[in-house]
């Protein structure tokens, strides 16, 4: 248990302080950091450059101010206090900041950003939703082309196909590894809380992937050797946009709801698709958006998001399902309804808390979870 806990102590550490973690980074190396807006982008292609992707997915608490500059009320508070933090400088340290827009909102915010941040160049980038048709692989192909190129001015080196075929076998072995520790994190739920689990997958927000693969094999290792455990408690699914509130999770910690899975667009929906190999290395990674099923920002005609909730949920024993509902995000809203219907149908309860990453209030989310966990 002493590996255990150094090994989730030190990756805590990284979670709740990215801005360290980034400077240590450019400090050590010499290299520089890019930053990458949700949902997906081709980290590979940075990493493959020689630099670090970092994620950008606001924060809590952050109090609005100059970002009501450039947003309405109304925009989901992801990129409101991405937008915030940037104007405030927090992002100084990055060179540039890849934003995909693959809504309304994350489209407003990377105009916004490339008029009011005038000192980190914005790289923009278009998923098509006609996602599995030859056309849009071959359109993908041309916008990562463009990111390419601008990531090269960046580092003012030729990104080779080498180097981003290596990134995408280092990217892969990621993967691999986080699928490993939620797995075991769900068969071991006295050894890994929910606050450990959301803070060891978001510290890889802030590391190479291979030094934060090496760190979470060792940790992968421990669980293995330990027997299965049994959770005095409720075994839940989460669902959602984000969900990393210290706060909120440590209610469901109180409440005795362990997360033994999830379908957070934040955390497992970033490394439960591997990128194909094709023939060339770009045609790969835009290859892997095609294969991407059950999110809400990739276009399912059949709806198959709540289904694999459903079945996550079987497979993990899990008696509810928490959806983190992030305010103002219209894309996940316009999922709910089928979504917590096929969940439902599958004979699984379900309730809906509201995230807001600005609002420091979480008196009505303490009540529908202590309401939820009795239900149960």
């Amino acid at each position: 248990m002493t590996e255990i806990k150094k090994i989730i102590d030190e990756l805590e550490y990284i979670a709740e302080n990215p801005k360290k973690a980034v400077d240590d980074y450019i400090e050590k190396t010499g290299g520089k950091a890019v930053g990458v807006a949700p949902v997906y982008a081709p980290e590979e292609l940075v990493h493959a450059a020689g630099m670090l992707p970092v994620g950008l997915w606001g924060g809590q608490n952050v109090n609005l101010d100059l970002a009501k500059q450039y947003f309405p009320a109304f925009c989901n508070s992801v990129a409101f206090t991405c937008m915030e933090l940037a104007l405030q400088g927090k992002y100084k340290q990055l060179s540039a900041a890849i934003i995909p827009g693959m809504d309304d909102t994350f489209i407003s915010l990377g105009q916004n950003w490339k008029s009011a941040i005038k000192d980190i160049p914005f790289i923009t980038l278009v998923y098509p939703q006609n996602r599995k048709l030859e056309a849009g692989v071959k359109f993908l192909v041309s916008e990562l082309n463009n990111v390419k190129k601008e990531l090269e001015k960046i580092s003012g080196k030729e990104i080779s196909e080498e180097a981003i075929f290596k990134s995408i076998d280092i990217y892969n072995e990621h993967r691999k590894v986080m699928r490993e520790f939620v797995s075991l994190a769900a068969s071991h739920p006295n050894s890994v809380n929910n606050v450990q689990r959301n803070r060891i997958i978001k510290s890889a927000y802030f590391m190479l992937k291979e030094e934060h693969s090496e760190k979470v094999k060792a940790l992968n290792k421990a669980l293995r050797e330990l027997p299965e455990e049994r959770y005095e408690g409720h075994r839940v699914i989460t669902t959602g946009f984000i969900l990393d509130s210290k706060e909120v999770l440590e209610i469901m910690e109180n409440n005795k709801l362990r997360i033994v899975g999830d379908d957070i667009a934040h955390e497992t929906r970033q490394f439960r698709t591997d990128v194909p190999k094709k023939e060339t290395a770009l045609l790969s990674i835009a290859s892997q958006w095609s294969n991407i099923e059950g999110c809400s920002y990739a276009y399912d005609p059949l709806r198959l998001r709540g289904k694999l909730i459903a079945k996550l949920a079987n497979d993990r024993k899990a008696v509810g399902v928490v959806f983190a509902l992030l305010k103002f995000c219209d894309t996940e809203e316009y999922d709910a309804p089928i979504m917590l219907d096929d969940i439902h149908d599958a004979g699984i309860k379900a309730v809906t808390i509201e995230i807001d990453q600005e609002s420091g209030s979480i008196e009505q989310i303490r009540t529908r979870i202590q309401t939820f966990a009795e239900m149960l």
